[in-house]
């Protein structure tokens, strides 16, 4: 175990990329156990990609990819603007919204962070908005995009914790909007605290007419993931062929409907997909023997242990555990984070009478959060990238929106029933 656990972070400090850390760290541990075989170690890399239920991640990467190029997201752009208009912090507020619309779309908070922060960006600067507030309330409020169904951390949850990812994707509604809620609060505030984008005088409000001209433009975006939930509560799909469902979804809306699908936007949506996929996968094979080292050296039981003797208490501990996560989270990708501490904490989680669907969603807001703070934050460093901000301006303005996402969890945390509300309702 101290082998391990010394190999993954000494090449996690020198920067080694995360999926060989923890190769790397897994094979070091099987060479110093005699009756564990190099082949043992091979299988488990490759067993660990040989899921049928994981089919969904890359066809619901490749899905969100083709929806970015198919005119869903300008269409969904112009719908935000209309309902942000006459908001104070409005060009800012575009963004919360767009990330609760988008949600569904693009399953990805760093997509999403990257997508937004280009095209407001831009904008943003021009009338006045400081770039440590521009990269904060772009990367910040696309962590909607974690609980808003297809997140491709609840996936993974309901993947590797045996979860029903159909529950996940219900339970994941309420917590995203009431975080678009909090979030939008947060961007009113504090643009009047900064004097940043005034309300618009000369533009009248939305009209209801205007409005449903834009629903019926965005609806097609705005359905799918109440197809996906409603398709797999009656068993139209599983979770896994639900992947393949939105491909074709994506193809036929793309070419037919709003008829802006190219062969050149569609092999620009496939290369990325490609390398997409290609990342993620190779995390999720190396993580084979590294999981396997993990539960052979009962670290699991040995956590479950301490965390016992502090308190006994359900919320508290689940509180302990999401503290731990958002740490992690800083240090590690999300996608490792699922991956390793999902067969960790998910049994002690369980033990406690804590629903592990209500679990799930706690856990994916927080480990995703762990992408956007510092000091290795892979949305984070993306966004500040794109328009040239330094980290520690973005840390200034992020402590608002921190702050609202974690009384946010406070509130998941101690009242399950609103996680809870739409899964019981739709699956009983």
């Amino acid at each position: 175990m101290t082998l391990l656990l010394i190999c993954f972070v000494l090449f996690l400090v020198l920067g080694m990329p995360i999926a060989f850390v923890i190769g790397i760290a897994g094979f070091a541990y099987f060479t110093s156990i005699d009756y564990l075989s190099y082949e043992a170690a091979t299988q488990m890399i490759i067993s660990q990609s040989q899921s049928f239920a994981f089919l969904a991640v890359p066809f619901f990467i490749f899905a969100g990819n083709l929806m970015n190029v198919s005119g869903i997201t300008g269409r969904l752009l112009g719908l935000a603007r209309i309902l942000t208009r006459r908001m104070y912090g409005g060009t800012a507020q575009i963004s919360v919204v767009m990330s609760t619309l988008m949600g569904g779309v693009s399953g990805s908070a760093t997509a999403d962070a990257a997508m937004e922060t280009r095209i407001l960006g831009p904008e943003m600067m021009r009338i006045g908005y400081k770039k440590g507030y521009i990269c904060a309330v772009n990367c910040i409020t696309a962590l909607i995009t974690a609980t808003i169904p297809p997140s491709l951390g609840l996936i993974i949850f309901g993947f590797v914790g045996e979860v029903s990812i159909g529950r996940l994707f219900a339970a994941g509604l309420i917590p995203g909007v009431l975080m678009m809620t909090f979030l939008m609060t947060t961007t009113s505030i504090t643009s009047r605290i900064y004097k940043f984008d005034p309300p618009r005088t000369d533009v009248p409000p939305p009209t209801p007419s205007e409005i449903l001209a834009n629903l019926k433009e965005s609806v097609w975006a705005l359905m799918f993931p109440v197809i996906l939930i409603v398709g797999i509560r009656f068993g139209v799909f599983t979770p896994s062929e639900s992947g393949a469902f939105a491909v074709v979804y994506a193809l036929l809306v793309g070419k037919f409907v709003y008829k802006e699908l190219t062969w050149e936007n569609f092999r620009e949506a496939l290369v990325t997909t490609l390398k997409d996929n290609g990342a993620i996968m190779l995390i999720i094979a190396m993580s084979g023997p590294f999981s396997y080292a993990i539960t052979w050296v009962k670290l699991p039981a040995i956590l479950s242990g301490f965390l016992f003797g502090i308190t006994q208490n359900p919320q508290v501990l689940v509180l302990i555990m999401i503290g731990f996560l958002f740490i992690s989270g800083m240090f590690v990708d999300s996608n490792v984070n699922f991956l390793l501490l999902t067969p960790i904490f998910l049994p002690m989680v369980k033990s406690l009478g804590f629903d592990p669907v209500h679990f799930g969603v706690l856990m994916a807001t927080v480990v995703t959060l762990g992408v956007m703070t510092p000091p290795i934050g892979s949305a984070l460093y993306t966004v500040c990238g794109i328009i040239k901000c330094p980290p520690e301006e973005y840390t200034w303005y992020a402590l608002p929106f921190l702050g609202a996402v974690l009384l946010e969890l406070a509130i998941l945390t101690f009242l399950p029933e609103v996680v809870l509300f739409v899964p019981n309702l739709v699956f009983g």
